[in-house]
């Protein structure tokens, strides 16, 4: 009993391994892990912050360099104080490590593209397929990514970490944490000033802070559930009904919605871009160009969910659950309905319907190397529509085409060789090898593909005329920077993203027998949407109204066909 009653002492005043465990020369203390890795985060991983914080004006001053010092003090204080929460004997390299591949890539896709990450932009990394990955892979990443991380990892993984009893390693944490918050503030209050005027006016910089910003990012993606039931998708336009026109039919309806990608609207030529880019819709006289059409988001994901909502932008962003989509109510009015997509798929919009994918065709022509273009969605459609079921079909068809449009950085990949009117184009993925004109040149490539894709569409719809009163509604998701203030692709925050991300082309076709049909004739759509500022928040409740379908969702107001619609009924 004594020599027991012995050891539990020495145990108590400390002596025992675990609490005093042998310190090495080369042992170092989690603190200064902390410490230096916070510091290596906040310099060379934010080369993008810095970049853009001292090209603002007047940062050249004393005091300006005086706010750069204290802003990265905020910055490496901030990382610190992430890290404490993390330094524990289990995870401190593997959070480190983490956050300096987080870093290093956040640091390269903000460097070659000028881009901001936000929730919104790592969702789109989520979504990327491989094709879309496999575009954005060159040694300009791998180098970058090498530089920025290679350094620091191997001086941390040839030294040991110090251990320490858990009491007191948690006492350490707790003043590092505690400690950094400290420094965060004394910092802010010595620059408040000029940091409050400076991220109010400024507000990109807030995306740049690397890598708290995709932490906080996606922070904001795992506690969406707490702001958004997605357990349950709730019902939308049950009510759905055919309209009058159904009435007697003798041809049904046949509508193609082309869900345009990355389509800037001030490249087309339609639209009065100097170069030709759509020589073919050009010449036609039987479309209508809304010139003033903006997107409800700057990408793929945030866009085409957005769309095909009832919602309208700011709705679907504050949505508390998700909804059936437009593609949902088409079909509870009876309508048949065909999701053709060559893209990297419908975002969940036609879930409930299905889809048809591209990606396993195989044409010589059409797909070389293994990416399809455009024309491949109409390769068979014809068998594909009388696939859908006969009731349906007899009632009135949808199809939905889903574009490859003009999505990068490979531009040069999205136009035949025979549509490559512009000269020399861009041939890289790493847009910053090539200079603004050949990306342009690629780019406007890309549009004249669509556009031969667009008039392939309507030609087909018009020789479907015989058996169908037919339509087309071109639409794009979002746009794109070409290297403009050294900004490329798109992606940006709504509210920083410049106006080529977000003014998209607006396209419309109705066939004579359509114009009757609606009472929206296309002279009048020419006139009405030339100028007139259209949004996607119409999208839904315009092809609900050019379809004659009758639900309580839809909203006459946002139904861009609405005032030709009107103007049909008064002269009647």
């Amino acid at each position: 009993m004594s020599s027991f009653l012995q050891r539990l002492l020495r145990f108590g005043r400390g002596s025992g391994a675990i609490t005093h465990p042998p310190h090495h020369s080369r042992d170092i203390h989690p603190a200064w892990v902390v410490v230096l890795a916070s510091a290596w985060l906040a310099t060379a991983c934010n080369v993008p912050l810095w970049r853009e914080l001292t090209a603002l004006p007047g940062q050249g001053t004393l005091r300006g360099w005086a706010f750069v010092l204290a802003f990265a003090i905020i910055v490496a204080a901030g990382n610190a104080a992430l890290l404490s929460l993390l330094a524990w004997r289990w995870t401190l390299k593997p959070a480190v490590t983490v956050l300096l591949l987080m870093a290093a890539f956040g640091a390269y896709f903000m460097l070659a593209y000028g881009i901001a990450i936000d929730a919104s932009m790592l969702v789109n990394v989520m979504q990327t397929d491989v094709k879309e990955a496999g575009d954005l892979l060159n040694w300009r990443m791998a180098a970058t990514v090498v530089a920025l991380t290679a350094p620091p990892l191997l001086w941390l993984y040839r030294r040991p970490v110090r251990r320490m009893h858990a009491f007191r390693h948690m006492a350490h944490n707790g003043a590092l944490l505690v400690g950094s918050i400290v420094v965060i503030v004394v910092s802010l209050l010595l620059v408040f000033q000029d940091f409050a005027s400076t991220m109010r006016n400024h507000t990109k910089l807030r995306y740049l802070i690397n890598p708290l910003n995709s932490v906080y990012a996606l922070g904001n993606i795992a506690t969406k559930p707490l702001r958004l039931d997605t357990s349950t998708l709730m019902p939308l336009g049950r009510d759905a009904q055919l309209g009058a026109s159904y009435a007697g039919q003798q041809k049904p309806p046949l509508l193609v919605l082309v869900l345009g990608e990355t389509g800037r609207s001030v490249n087309f030529g339609l639209n009065g871009y100097v170069r030709p880019t759509t020589p073919l819709l050009s010449a036609r006289t039987d479309l209508a160009s809304a010139r003033n059409a903006w997107s409800c988001g700057t990408s793929t994901a945030a866009s085409v969910p957005c769309m095909f909502s009832h919602l309208g932008r700011d709705g679907f962003e504050a949505r508390k659950a998700n909804y059936e989509s437009l593609i949902d109510v088409l079909h509870h009015a009876g309508l048949a309905v065909l999701w053709v997509d060559n893209q990297a798929g419908c975002k969940g919009v036609c879930d409930r319907v299905g889809e048809v994918r591209t990606t396993a065709l195989q044409d010589p022509a059409l797909c070389p190397d293994g990416e399809c273009l455009d024309p491949i969605m109409l390769k068979d459609l014809d068998k594909r529509l009388a696939e859908l079921p006969a009731g349906q079909r007899s009632h009135g068809t949808v199809v939905v085409m889903h574009q490859m449009g003009s999505h990068g950085p490979a531009y040069y990949k999205r136009s035949a060789k025979a549509l490559k009117k512009f000269q020399p184009e861009c041939t890289a993925t790493a847009l910053q090898e090539c200079t603004q004109e050949q990306v342009v040149n690629a780019y406007d490539n890309s549009i004249v593909q669509t556009d031969q894709f667009l008039d392939s569409v309507i030609n087909w719809l018009a020789a479907q005329s015989q058996q169908a009163q037919t339509a087309m509604i071109y639409v794009a998701d979002h746009g794109e920077s070409l290297g403009e203030n050294n900004i490329y692709l798109h992606g940006l925050p709504y509210a920083i993203a410049p106006d080529v991300q977000k003014h998209v082309p607006w396209i419309t076709w109705l066939s004579p027998a359509m114009q009757a049909r609606s009472r929206v004739s296309t002279p009048c759509l020419q006139k009405d949407l030339a100028e007139r500022r259209i949004t996607h928040d119409g999208y839904f409740h315009s092809v609900l109204g050019l379809m004659d379908v009758q639900t309580g969702v839809y909203r006459p107001e946002l139904d861009v066909f609405g005032p030709c619609r009107n103007a049909a009924a008064a002269k009647g």
